[in-house]
């Protein structure tokens, strides 16, 4: 799997620019951009959430279950998460079977 890829889907539903050639700040600038929709325009992050297709009863399972940790790293990595899920059924649904004959195909 790509971190550019990642590192890009994610930039693009925050609308925030994260150095590519440093990963270990995707997270860390993704909590950042995440706390201060929190802050400042909660509806907003709520709709990037539901946008992202990132589970709410996981969301706050996990939130119950970190009290003491920052909301907004919690919210980053399960971001993270969804968009390696995506990008992996992407991959996985568009590998071209060799068995099958160009008329089945659709």
């Amino acid at each position: 799997m790509n971190n550019d890829e990642i590192i890009i889907a994610a930039s693009k539903e925050l609308d925030i620019v994260i150095d590519k050639s440093n990963h270990s700040n995707l997270s860390q600038a993704l909590a950042e951009k995440i706390n201060e929709l929190i802050n400042n325009d909660f509806q907003k992050l709520i709709s990037i959430l539901y946008r992202i297709d990132v589970s709410e009863s996981k969301l706050q399972q996990v939130l119950a279950a970190n009290r003491q940790v920052d909301a907004g790293s919690i919210i980053a990595d399960l971001i993270i998460e969804r968009q390696k899920e995506k990008i992996r059924t992407r991959e996985q649904f568009s590998k071209k079977d060799p068995d099958i004959s160009d008329e089945e195909k659709w």
